[in-house]
């Protein structure tokens, strides 16, 4: 029913309202949604109705003389909630002259005079020309989830990004796109954005993506007290774990803070992962992973964070933000890295507002013919460069370092060289952010000359280093200097002793942290590869001594 367009009607004389009902009908009910109104009000509360479930309204059809509001009165009203439907005024011999006046009043497009016997002649011929011409620029149908915000907003940033990476359908409407759904859900005070629009109407002003998750029916609890293994993490180490410990018969729970695939998911094209001859993006091969682990049972909670890690008997309790817990007899922690900050000028106050980290692959396609700086030299900024270069007029890839193959895998290189859409400005950093309300330009550095060169710019992508997201463990989780966990042989003494707190007479497994019964798996482990094809098969020897940790307790 949403997918048709609606034709409305207005007129308070029941015998009128019906004989335009039926008219309207015969002619047009297989391919539009007839809805008739009594008075100027109804009218108006149902067309925001319509708007906020996303139907299409295509013409309005009212008549002049109703008591309370007027036609003329409703269509004007009409004009700021539906502004592209086509609006058509009935009226009688009498009121011809304001018929007329309303073609310039409420940019009528036509005018139709009672009665229209046969609608043969006076009435489809008409509705058949407004109908072709409002179909010429009629949007397509849409069924997913309205957001609206403005463009240089961080939180509408962070919701976009949310949807598009748990693969929820969605669009991002501003200024006059946005203007009659704004209206009809009393969103016009800008305080109130970002809000979502959902499919049934329902409206979350300002959500956290945990309600955002929750509406749209994404686990964020659990559904039982106890688990065999607790995955926290949802990367490809994480999402190899699940898979391999559902499929081996262990009631598995997988925990992620906002969506599976980890940084690796926000790749464009992985071309070097075994078996995708012709490479495969990130968010596919999250998405067929997640697929993956769900058909083998494996439990997935969305926007949830995980933050303490108890003892609990023999196993481990799981606490969440939201203060429930669960239990499991084991726990992988596969929770990577985040993107290290930019140590410009700036560049904190304009986080979401035009300075980046990392990039969802559709992003894009929102800059197509601009001009897009990246800041990074390892394969994640390589893979990003040749993607915003299908759609950008200009990619500029600063390079701190005096060569991109110091860290950028060589087939990756090769494109980026052979690309005449981007530029690499190597011993290049960025020193300063600046603009208004969003980013308008860049101070760079250039280490050989010690100068500094100001370019406009509006959009900068962010891919350096790598901080491990271990903040929240306790002290009796070991790391490195750098955060990283620290497992197996690496928690031993110069004679192969483990710590002095270490519970258990034999040494940590491979890898397994400080705290027995808790294994480290993909780039949160101290000293591991930081490649895709090495997290998932860290995660699965994670669960092969998940097995041997179970079998001695």
């Amino acid at each position: 029913m949403a997918s048709r367009p609606v034709l409305l009607t207005v007129d308070d004389d029941p015998a009128v309202s019906r004989a335009v009902a039926r008219d309207l009908r015969r002619r047009y009910g297989q391919t539009h949604r007839v809805v008739r109104a009594d008075d100027g009000p109804g009218a108006l509360e149902a067309l925001r109705e319509l708007v906020l479930r996303g139907q299409e309204v295509a013409i309005l059809l009212a008549d002049h003389r109703m008591p309370g509001m007027t036609g003329v009165e409703f269509l004007e009203r009409a004009m700021d909630i539906v502004p592209r439907a086509k609006r058509v005024l009935l009226t009688a011999y009498a009121d011809t002259d304001a018929a007329i006046r309303a073609i310039n009043d409420v940019d009528l497009d036509h005018y139709l005079l009672k009665p229209w016997d046969p609608p043969e002649e006076l009435l489809y011929p008409v509705l058949d020309e407004l109908l072709e011409s409002w179909s010429r620029a009629a949007p397509a149908p849409f069924d997913g989830i309205t957001v609206l915000g403005h463009q240089w907003s961080a939180e509408t940033q962070e919701l976009k990004e949310f949807l598009a990476r748990n693969q929820v359908p969605y669009r991002h409407l501003t200024g006059e796109d946005a203007a009659g759904i704004r209206r009809a859900a009393d969103l016009e005070d800008d305080g109130r954005l970002p809000a979502t629009v959902f499919p049934d109407g329902t409206v979350l002003v300002r959500p956290t993506l945990r309600d955002v998750a929750t509406r749209c029916g994404l686990a964020t609890t659990a559904g039982s007290p106890f688990y065999d293994v607790v995955v926290v993490g949802g990367g490809p180490a994480g999402l190899g774990a699940a898979v391999y410990a559902a499929s081996e018969g262990l009631r598995t729970l997988l925990v992620e803070r906002t969506a599976t695939g980890g940084q690796a998911g926000q790749s464009s094209k992985i071309e070097n992962y075994l078996g995708f001859p012709r490479g495969v993006s990130g968010h596919d091969l999250a998405q067929r992973a997640r697929d993956q682990a769900t058909r083998f049972g494996v439990e997935v909670l969305t926007a949830a964070e995980v933050t303490e890690i108890a003892p609990k008997g023999d196993g481990r309790a799981i606490h969440f933000a939201d203060g429930s817990q669960v239990a499991a007899h084991s726990v992988v922690l596969a929770t990577g890295v985040s993107w290290t900050r930019l140590p410009a000028r700036g560049s904190e106050e304009f986080a979401g507002r035009g300075v980046y980290y990392g990039a969802v692959p559709h992003e894009a396609v929102d800059c197509a013919g601009e001009e897009v700086y990246i800041v990074g030299a390892a394969n994640s900024a390589g893979q990003a460069a040749l993607n915003f270069a299908r759609y950008a007029r200009r990619v500029v890839m600063l390079v701190r370092g005096p060569d991109l193959r110091r860290g950028m895998s060589e087939y990756l290189v090769a494109r980026i060289e052979a690309s005449p859409v981007i530029e690499v400005r190597t011993c290049t950093q960025v020193q300063a952010v600046e603009g208004g309300e969003h980013v308008e330009r860049l101070v760079l550095a250039d280490a050989n000359t010690g100068g500094t060169e100001i370019v406009p710019a509006s959009r900068l992508f962010v891919f350096i280093g790598a901080k491990p997201l271990t903040d929240w463990l306790g002290e009796a989780f070991r790391c490195d200097p750098r955060g990283f966990l620290q497992t197996g042989p690496a928690l031993l003494d110069a004679e192969g002793r483990p710590p002095a707190d270490w519970p258990l007479t034999r040494a940590p497994y491979h890898l397994e942290c400080s705290v027995p019964g808790v294994f480290v798996a993909g780039d949160v482990r101290a000293e591991s590869v930081k490649r895709v094809a090495s997290a998932v098969g860290e995660g699965a020897m994670a669960v092969t001594l998940v097995h041997r940790y179970l079998e001695a307790i």
